[in-house]
């Protein structure tokens, strides 16, 4: 079976790794100049195959690469973890003054969390390349998921995606209140 992502493939990885390097050398200009760090670590993926797929038929929308790339926007995922609230805002900042991104959308679930209490800040980042798009522009649109979050809002995330999946979880109900209430609001 061809790739959903079919001749692009190649190059959302490229496009992963040249965003996660510019996001590498921000902080690391910043740990230059006054010797603190925006962020602990960067996390980034190419989404598997069958995610996508799965997401298309979820949506009723063709799996091809047009819908890959084009219509969902997440096919590249990069999730940027600070230590302090402030640093999430400072590299949201940063990342509005970059030449070749636009935010496409962004939502503030640190400022108004989700009902179960999950908190980041989330931004769909349009990022102008050197490479041929779906579209069949050159230089051309792709997109990105970004995330951008403290380490106690990814732990707690981490966790809380665990105990959805996990079966035969004893006070499942004990941690759905734990859920709404923990601290991290």
């Amino acid at each position: 079976m061809e790739s959903i992502y079919g001749e692009y493939k190649d190059n959302l990885i490229d496009i992963m790794m040249y965003f996660k390097n510019l996001m590498d050398e921000y902080n690391d200009n910043v740990y230059k100049s006054d010797h603190t760090k925006m962020f602990e670590h960067i996390s980034y993926r190419i989404k598997s195959e069958e995610s996508m797929r799965e997401k298309c038929r979820r949506k009723g929308i063709p799996e091809n690469e047009y819908s890959a790339l084009h219509i969902l926007k997440d096919a590249i995922g990069i999730r940027v973890v600070s230590s302090f609230i402030d640093d999430v805002y400072t590299t949201i900042n940063y990342i509005k003054t970059l030449d070749n991104c636009k935010i496409i959308e962004e939502k503030d679930y640190i400022k108004h969390a989700k009902q179960n209490g999950y908190r980041s800040y989330h931004i769909i980042l349009a990022i102008n390349v050197p490479f041929k798009d779906v579209n069949g522009n050159n230089p051309g649109e792709f997109y990105i998921e970004l995330q951008v979050r403290t380490i106690a809002m990814d732990t707690w995330a981490s966790l809380e995606h665990q105990l959805k999946y996990k079966k035969d979880i004893l006070n499942q109900d004990l941690i759905d209140e734990i859920s709404l209430f923990r601290g991290c609001r």
